[in-house]
């Protein structure tokens, strides 16, 4: 077996330590000894754009908001379906990830950093949530809502960022979260925040194998 390279590492805001790790042509961010991501495993987050995107249809000028950046699978996803009227914000709480982004996997960002459509803003996605009006808020920050690396983006997913969110859409617009598994309690917090909720099993690979994540689509009721 090729054995795993360590390439960079970022100190996380609140505590921790994320780890930029290859093995060959594969990259894994590891946080502490837990890996968040892979790009072995990027088929749920570019089915986070995609089906987010089926689901709004052809709205003109769309305005996206993703957060995070994480290794980029649902930008480029996004950027590969939305016209060229639409404008996505990134939201990206580390700017190492960023740097990891242009730097160590340049090959896998391609251009889409670049992207007219794109803008990134380093800072907590929680902020730029409030600067909507958004047509979509995606999110895939950690691991889901049960799955927090960061105890900060409990405000994300709480009753009241809940709340903040559904104020931030345009009309008819989506919020899309990513989770690493299922969280019934998650899905009934969705529901009395008034959201009209659709939940989907994705496989994490793009190839239909892996583990089976989940996507909630929540539209206000």
């Amino acid at each position: 077996m090729i054995p795993r390279q360590r390439v960079a590492s970022a100190h996380i805001p609140g505590g921790g330590e994320m780890t930029l790790y290859r093995r060959g042509d594969d990259h894994m961010i590891l946080v502490d000894r837990e890996e968040l991501m892979s790009t072995r495993m990027g088929g749920s987050e570019e089915a986070l754009a995609t089906m987010t995107a089926e689901r709004l249809g052809r709205r003109p000028a769309q305005r996206w908001l993703i957060g995070g950046y994480g290794m980029g699978f649902t930008l480029r996803a996004a950027l590969g379906v939305l016209p060229a009227d639409a404008r996505i914000t990134v939201a990206e709480l580390m700017p190492e990830i960023v740097d990891w982004a242009r730097g160590p996997m340049a090959a896998l960002t391609g251009a889409s950093l670049d992207d007219p459509r794109v803008t990134v803003r380093i800072g907590d996605v929680a902020d730029s949530i409030a600067q909507g009006p958004w047509d979509a808020i995606l999110l895939d920050v950690d691991n889901g809502p049960d799955g927090l690396v960061r105890a900060d983006n409990d405000r994300l997913y709480s009753a009241a960022g809940l709340v903040g969110a559904r104020g931030a859409l345009a009309r008819g617009g989506i919020l899309a979260i990513w989770s690493a598994a299922p969280d019934p309690a998650f899905a009934k917090r969705l529901a009395a925040a008034r959201f009209r909720v659709e939940e989907q099993g994705v496989r994490a690979r793009a190839n239909g194998k892996g583990p089976r994540h989940v996507i909630w689509f929540a539209t206000p009721a």
